[in-house]
């Protein structure tokens, strides 16, 4: 998947209702839809960039003040849909990036933002379930790249007020792994 669309609301009736008027636009695919912590709702689309951005804007429209947040994403990171949706193998495991934030548009804009930046293997991108409404990305690749990593993402999720923290580990303990991955 190359392009996607989000679309995070407020409270779960708004958004199923959303995600109705988002799949009556054409040429678009249901990639995940669903409630997340505490009560929000977030859709993820792909397909043609154009008809990602209408069905977008048709969301916007429709959740009217119950908008949190969305975006259009026209050239998607290496493995960051894999990473959403948990599907990631990571061959080697070196040094451990974190990035944690408030909403599911912020943490996916930011480990796009972090593969475009160094050369990482994305390993994980848990979109705010079970979480208190909170999100993070995990990555793994050498100690400079994973800051480079880390530093691009949280400037996204920073701009936007939305930024929790980041962590960088050098030479995670094994014991960790078991536990990230």
């Amino acid at each position: 998947m190359n392009s996607i669309g989000l679309v995070e609301v407020q409270n779960v009736s708004k958004g199923i209702r959303v995600t109705d008027e988002m799949l009556k636009s054409a040429g678009i695919e249901l990639l995940q839809s669903g409630s997340v912590c505490p009560g929000k709702y977030v859709t993820i689309v792909g397909g043609d960039l154009s008809a990602i951005q209408a069905s977008v804007d048709r969301a916007e429209r429709e959740a009217d003040g119950a908008l949190i947040d969305s975006f259009v994403i026209g050239n998607l990171g290496d493995n960051v849909y894999e990473a959403i949706a948990g599907v990631v193998d990571v061959k080697e495991k070196k040094a451990l990036g974190i990035i944690e934030t408030f909403t599911a548009s912020s943490i996916i804009e930011a480990a796009d933002a972090a593969v475009k930046a160094a050369m990482i293997s994305l390993i994980e991108v848990r979109v705010a379930r079970g979480m208190g409404g909170k999100c993070f990305a995990t990555m793994t690749g050498e100690v400079a790249d994973v800051n480079a990593a880390v530093e691009a993402g949280a400037r996204i999720a920073a701009r936007s007020g939305v930024l929790i923290n980041t962590e960088v580990i050098a030479n995670p303990h094994p014991e960790l792994w078991d536990s990230v991955m």
